[in-house]
């Protein structure tokens, strides 16, 4: 458990530091320091400064792992899929620099082998099924699609909605477009398709 604390601290640490003085001007030492931690746990974790750009995927599944605690279990699946969007999309507006967030997209695309941002072992995979699979349980979700399905679309509807956003160097408000958007998606998941 202290090792994935320690990671955590440094990957919040970095993305608030990347956030506050731009990529370029944070060192790994202004990271150890605001994660207090030490250049061998960065070490032991980190390549260089450029490794933790595929990090921001750890520092979602940190917000989902909060945000999971904070679910109505009596809550309709449609409901908590919007909500867990809706918080997630808000801490991206207000903590990840958008150059920064496509940076990281961009990196994904070029990535040869690991892909953080679809790895199946991610917290955000995990939640996203347990959370459909109760939903169809419930039949709050359709079962005409697999769980496994639903959470691709899901996660490619998100991926989509930070690209675009990142096109338009964040023109709009993330968590605004998304709140037209997501809905009426999500709504053809639903049993009845409406």
């Amino acid at each position: 458990m202290k090792d994935k604390n320690t990671k955590t601290r440094i990957v919040e640490a970095a993305w608030q530091l990347f956030y506050e003085h731009g990529y370029d001007a944070t060192t790994v030492e202004d990271v150890v320091r605001a994660s207090g931690t030490s250049k061998g746990s960065f070490y032991h974790y980190f390549e260089g400064k450029d490794a933790l750009l595929g990090s921001l995927a750890y520092l979602f599944d940190a917000k989902y792992a909060e945000l999971e605690g904070r679910i109505d279990p009596a809550a309709d699946a449609f409901e908590v899929l919007l909500f867990l969007n809706r918080e997630l999309f808000d801490m991206i507006e207000k903590r990840i620099d958008v150059a920064l967030l496509s940076r990281l997209l961009a990196s994904q695309l070029m990535a040869k082998g690991e892909r953080a941002l679809l790895d199946r072992d991610r917290y955000y995979y995990k939640l996203l099924r347990r959370l459909v699979l109760r939903g169809q349980e419930r039949g709050e979700l359709t079962e005409a699609r697999s769980a496994g399905d639903i959470v691709k679309l899901y996660a490619m509807a998100e991926r989509a909605l930070l690209y675009d956003w990142c096109l338009s160097h964040g023109e709009q408000s993330l968590r605004e477009v998304a709140a037209r958007v997501m809905p009426g998606w999500l709504s053809s998941l639903r049993p009845d398709g409406k």
